[in-house]
């Protein structure tokens, strides 16, 4: 853990989507200092599933020693951007550091990617970080350390990481951009951009939203950002810019060593799982989940011999599907809520449905009689694998081996269902 030094009392921190998770975190972090805290965010209102408007935030800000602005930002919006940062200047005499936290993801192909959701993507995570960066920076051209940081990963070319969320790339590489670009073009002028980026999933109101609160176990609390981002902005503005900072080596780097606090789970600790964009394959990201350990890869869990879908015939989805109608119960219905359909490719390939919505739940070969929430389609060997224990379905999805139509939230449910059927398969 990194602890607080005092070096931030009395400086200005202009942070997007601080009302919840990262942002807060940050903004928390930089208060214990006494910093003034800009808390620029969309939530005004108390969300129906996510914690935290601009306002809670700004209490627990004051509370934890600093000075709080809540400003309603959407930072689309270009009207709402200048004003909150002229009211911020009134309150606090200027900027010293701005945070380009905000963003918006959407984890789709190409084929599934309407042209709203690109749009709210590209809108907030790249030209909301420009436009912010933008009316901030005459401000901070005029502070003594002038910082910017962007929650924003390295810039890594790998194709797989284009392949399964092209869209959802370029807007968040659009922020790492600013950072490659506004770095140089400010480096003479003493304003330092670099971007923090964590090395692990982060769990966050969010996230769990997503993919459920079992995925606490495989991440870590957004604290470790945070004390990433409170020792950047701690340095010598001119001493460090232009850099792609990963949240654990960059605290290594300054001496820490034990990393159990970070886990939201310590006993899986040395289990966690990595986040997207860097030097890891889909490969070795598969195997995170597949027995709980970060370094397996997935063909030390293809020998596996744990998973008992027999070889033999081309009756394997069949065998499954009759697996799972037997293990089917209204506890499962009352826990899942929804119909899944399953587009299985490849050499078996078939239509499947799961019904956890009606009754005690049944399963079979076709669509639902009712349409399904969530249609899952996989190549036959990655379903087997998924049904296995070999691999979860979040991991699926994330490594492009699993494509999802409909509810994402819905579809992670599943996990349930395949932690009952291991033993069984």
């Amino acid at each position: 853990m990194i602890t607080n030094t005092g070096k931030l009392a009395g400086r200005t921190i202009f942070i997007t989507g601080a009302s919840r998770g990262i942002g807060k975190q940050i903004a928390l972090k930089a208060a214990r200092d006494g910093a003034n805290i800009v808390v620029a965010a969309k939530t005004a209102d108390p969300h129906p599933k996510l914690p935290g408007t601009i306002y809670s935030a700004a209490k627990e800000i004051e509370a934890a020693g600093g000075k709080a602005l809540p400003c309603v930002v959407d930072v689309r919006d270009e009207t709402q951007v200048i004003s909150a940062v002229e009211n911020a200047v009134k309150k606090f005499g200027g900027i010293d550091a701005l945070i380009n936290n905000a963003s918006a993801i959407s984890l789709t192909r190409t084929l599934d990617t309407d042209m709203k959701r690109y749009d709210l993507m590209h809108n907030i995570n790249t030209r909301g970080t420009f436009l912010v960066s933008k009316i901030c920076l005459p401000y901070l051209l005029k502070s003594p350390n002038p910082h910017i940081v962007n929650i924003s990963p390295p810039l890594n070319l790998a194709p797989h990481w284009f392949a399964p969320h092209v869209a959802y790339t370029m807007a968040k590489y659009g922020m790492s951009m600013c950072v490659l670009g506004m770095a140089e073009e400010f480096k003479e002028n003493g304003v330092a951009v670099n971007a923090v980026w964590p090395k692990t999933a982060i769990h966050t109101a969010a996230i769990e939203m997503l993919t459920g609160p079992d995925s606490s176990n495989h991440s870590r609390k957004p604290e470790i950002v945070a004390d990433t981002v409170y020792s950047l902005l701690c340095r010598d503005s001119r001493s460090v810019t232009g850099q792609f900072f990963v949240d654990e080596d960059y605290l290594r780097n300054e001496g820490v060593t034990d990393f159990t606090q970070y886990a939201c789970n310590p006993e899986y600790k040395d289990k966690l799982m990595p986040d997207f964009f860097l030097d890891i394959d889909p490969v070795t990201i598969l195997g995170t989940f597949a027995k709980g350990g970060a370094t397996k890869a997935l063909n030390d869990q293809a020998a596996s011999k744990d998973t008992k879908v027999t070889d033999s015939g081309g009756d394997k989805v069949q065998e499954i599907f009759t697996v799972i109608q037997a293990n089917l119960s209204s506890e499962l219905v009352n826990k899942t809520g929804a119909i899944f359909q399953f587009n299985v490719k490849g050499d078996e390939a078939s239509t499947w449905f799961i019904d956890l919505k009606n009754g005690k739940g049944t399963a079979g070969k076709g669509e639902p009689g009712q349409p399904a929430d969530a249609t899952l389609t996989m190549d036959s060997k990655n379903f087997f694998a998924m049904f296995g224990g070999k691999l979860k379905p979040a991991t699926a999805f994330m490594t492009g081996k699993l494509k999802i139509t409909g509810s994402l939230q819905k579809a992670m449910k599943l996990e349930t269902l395949m932690n009952r059927l291991k033993s069984k398969l």
